[in-house]
């Protein structure tokens, strides 16, 4: 008989797809925090990158509390954006709009995050677990920020010397 489709396996299942997102994220930023020019941007990618590791920590915890494998699944999706930063990375590589680029890309993996987590801090509260549902909360409060911080970088330097 084939596993019942409800909201706990599509919980998981997109548990697996997020953590496949971070464990390419940790990948990709190394090589966005080489390519970047501003001191700011690159510090900003190295530290993203330790919060990173931390959050794939936070999900292995998350698979621990409701007692599944913690077992990626393939993020179609940040495959598509982590592709896409590496063409501008090379396209404008050695131009004052690098960093813009840069910026662009980074955000679009964390409003991708930040849509993942919030879906799945929600489904965790209405699945009752609790635990997991703080854990992805504070994954997700961290994205937000991260963006934030991409914003003001892009609007106080980067956009400007890009122009």
């Amino acid at each position: 008989m084939a596993k019942e489709k409800n909201l706990e396996v599509l919980f998981v299942e997109t548990l697996k797809d997020v953590l496949h997102a971070e464990k390419q994220i940790l990948r990709a930023l190394p090589k966005m925090a080489r390519g970047a020019a501003s001191p700011e941007l690159k510090q900003a990618f190295e530290t993203h990158r330790d919060e990173t590791e931390a959050q794939v920590e936070r999900l292995q915890q998350v698979f621990e509390l409701i007692n599944k494998p913690a077992r990626a699944k393939t993020c179609d999706a940040i495959l598509g954006i982590i592709e896409e930063s590496k063409e501008v990375m090379e396209e404008f590589e050695g131009s004052e709009a690098l960093d813009a680029g840069l910026i662009a890309a980074a955000q679009a993996v964390e409003h991708y995050e930040i849509a993942r987590y919030g879906t799945l801090k929600t489904w965790a509260g209405q699945l009752g677990f609790k635990e997991a549902a703080d854990l992805l909360d504070q994954t997700l409060q961290e994205e937000v920020k991260t963006d934030k911080l991409l914003t003001k970088l892009a609007t106080m330097r980067v956009n400007k010397k890009a122009a």
